[in-house]
């Protein structure tokens, strides 16, 4: 069975003494949990430091963000390569990333091949907006932002890689997507993997939910078939909210009935 795999995007908040006081703040509420594998995304600032801080049982780092060359004359740029010996993941895709620095399909598509040649898992994340989604457009964009992004990847490759649905509309807006509207996307995205890689790139490529997540709906948002974890924004940097994200999604795994 799958580990759940919860994900706190720290964005552009916290200095580098401020990120280490949270991490020494979650290492002492969240214990080792062999069922849940966290992981924090820091600033790029803040990331060496924590990775000499961090406790490698309860914790992985994950980059928010890089240049897809591995070198060259791109001032004030950071590579993957540079980024390979201190994270285990990268963020990628992000609606952030799409709407306000104008990352396009392929932009995408270059920083998801950068990272797996780099042995970095990305977290592509792909979602569509309000107005794609009152245009009933949700499939093409989810369609079009999950196939460019794959494009020069091997099965192999996108069975470790972990995708991220955000609905758009649903981020700090005060809207919340319905458990049978993420079912749907969730669903949607499986069939385009299974379109392109078949069956076991289907099932085993792990799908996380990210959108508006606080502690109160982790159980209703894991029950929904298909998603193996969370991307977390806001919360994260709240230690009490993101322990008790993690304690909920350890309690409902542990629920769970296992195979066999």
């Amino acid at each position: 069975m799958k580990r759940t795999l919860i994900v706190g995007n720290w964005k552009m908040h916290l200095n580098v003494h401020e990120a280490s006081l949270l991490v020494h703040r979650l290492n002492e509420r969240i214990p080792v949990h062999r069922t849940v594998e966290v992981v924090l995304a820091p600033s790029l600032l803040a990331l060496q430091p924590i990775s000499v801080e961090l406790d490698r049982r309860k914790f992985r780092l994950a980059a928010q963000n890089a240049y897809y060359k591995d070198a060259g004359a791109f001032t004030g740029e950071v590579s993957y390569t540079m980024l390979r010996e201190l994270v285990h993941y990268a963020i990628i895709g992000h609606s952030e990333r799409r709407m306000y620095f104008d990352e396009t399909l392929e932009v995408v598509r270059d920083k998801v091949a950068a990272a797996v040649r780099n042995e970095i898992i990305p977290i592509l994340c792909i979602g569509e907006t309000n107005h794609e989604r009152l245009q009933g457009e949700t499939q093409r964009v989810l369609h079009d932002q999950l196939t460019t992004a794959l494009f020069h990847l091997t099965s192999e490759d996108v069975e470790t890689m972990v995708i991220a649905y955000e609905p758009v509309w649903a981020i700090g807006t005060g809207q919340t997507a319905k458990p049978d509207e993420i079912a749907k996307a969730i669903g949607w995205i499986k069939h385009n993997l299974y379109e392109l890689y078949g069956t076991q790139v289907a099932e085993t490529t792990r799908i996380l939910y990210g959108a508006g997540v606080e502690p109160e709906f982790v159980g209703s948002t894991l029950s929904i078939e298909g998603i193996d974890g969370l991307l977390v924004g806001s919360a994260s940097i709240n230690y009490q909210k993101f322990a008790d994200i993690v304690d909920a999604a350890y309690r409902l795994g542990h629920e769970r009935p296992t195979d066999g």
